[in-house]
């Protein structure tokens, strides 16, 4: 990171997020978020990805440095004493995050498109089985999943929601998707599948009257889907710093070493 970037300071809510940033105002020469080359972003991984999303919303898309002030903190550095914050951010190492594009149509015909950093999932509304087409590149690759329904995770989000329902945990920089089903019922054996980033999936909602299904990108929920088309957005790419030694991608690597 350039020396001569210009930084923000943004956090969340919380008691002690604001008591952070109280203590780091007098520590640098801050400036308006808007004006800044990047963002350090006090709070838990919740805020952190809200943030991210109101990036590519307004097409501004800037590196972030997270700090943990919140409940998990995986996608944040620890927060630290000592060690001015500014010298860690300027030390920090980046990672490249591709973001997904969930494109949704409901039952009236209503149209949406919404980013998901970690996961896009589809769930089914009532004590009703979800039924779907799974299709990839325009090709049906399943005629039916019968289930609770099935998510398409990130490298970034394969140790969220994915995991918990048995996918896969993807390296970063693998540049593929993890294509799990949640609870299957039909096939039963069917474990899901990983798929290149640049992969087009489809789902369409089988009986849906009978069968509705939500489809979920991070936190943006569309009710009484018909069609949800995911693909992989590299035009804005997401840019997280991480202190040396304590990376996303050594975290991933650690999950998958816990007993």
């Amino acid at each position: 990171m350039s020396k001569d970037w210009k930084l923000a300071l943004v956090a969340s809510d919380t008691h002690v997020a604001r008591a952070t940033l109280d203590s780091l105002r007098a520590e640098h020469d801050w400036v308006e978020p808007g004006e800044a080359d990047a963002l350090v972003v006090l709070g838990g991984d919740g805020f952190l990805l809200h943030v991210l999303h109101r990036m590519l919303e307004t097409e501004r898309v800037v590196p972030v440095y997270g700090v943990n002030r919140g409940t998990v903190g995986f996608l944040m550095n620890r927060h630290k004493g000592g060690k001015p914050l500014v010298e860690r951010v300027m030390k920090a190492r980046p990672i490249a995050v591709a973001p997904l594009v969930m494109e949704a149509v409901n039952q009236a015909g209503e149209q949406f498109r919404y980013h998901a950093i970690n996961e896009v999932s589809l769930l089914r509304e009532t004590r009703q089985t979800a039924k779907l087409e799974v299709r990839v590149n325009g090709r049906v690759r399943m005629a039916e999943l019968a289930g609770d329904g099935v998510l398409v995770a990130t490298p970034a989000g394969s140790t969220a929601y994915n995991l918990s329902a048995n996918g896969p945990i993807l390296p970063l920089g693998c540049q593929m998707l993890a294509l799990t089903p949640i609870s299957p019922f039909r096939p039963r054996r069917w474990r899901g599948a990983i798929l290149p980033d640049n992969a087009q999936v489809g789902f369409r909602v089988l009986e849906p009257g009978k069968r509705p299904v939500a489809a979920v990108a991070d936190q943006m929920e569309v009710r009484d889907v018909r069609e949800v088309t995911i693909t992989a957005c590299r035009r804005h790419m997401l840019t997280l710093l991480f202190d040396p030694g304590s990376s996303l991608e050594e975290r991933i690597f650690a999950e998958q070493f816990q007993a």
